[in-house]
């Protein structure tokens, strides 16, 4: 299953789940071992991990009774590669407006956009 780029900051606004994440980027943890890092318990802990991963943003892997979660590479390349199309997006966007402008500049107004001048 692809990650959405969207869905996986979506699933990153909620602080916790951020909080959690950014706990994961500084190395693979158990859930008892996050719970203690942060001011959540181990069950919503749980939960929070169980929607990083249904975004994509974390695997897990069986080690002896616990589970082990870890960032999950796809999802940061999914969220690069989303915030890469908007700020592609945007770059083409100011590029047309400013050739827009530019040619406006060069060709004088557009007919009937005529001003009148004011008369004493």
């Amino acid at each position: 299953m692809g990650t959405n780029g969207a869905a996986a900051l979506s699933a990153l606004a909620d602080p916790t789940r951020r909080a959690i994440f950014e706990c994961l980027a500084r190395g693979p943890k158990a859930v008892g071992l996050l719970a203690e890092q942060l001011p959540v318990s181990r069950p919503a802990v749980s939960q929070h991990l169980r929607v990083l991963k249904d975004a994509g943003l974390v695997t897990d892997q069986a080690d002896g009774t616990r589970r082990i979660y870890r960032i999950d590479r796809q999802g940061v390349d999914a969220i690069h590669a989303y915030l890469d199309q908007m700020w592609g997006q945007a770059l083409r966007s100011f590029q047309e407006t400013a050739e827009r402008l530019a040619a406006q500049e060069r060709n004088g107004p557009p007919e009937g956009d005529h001003q009148e001048e004011e008369r004493p």
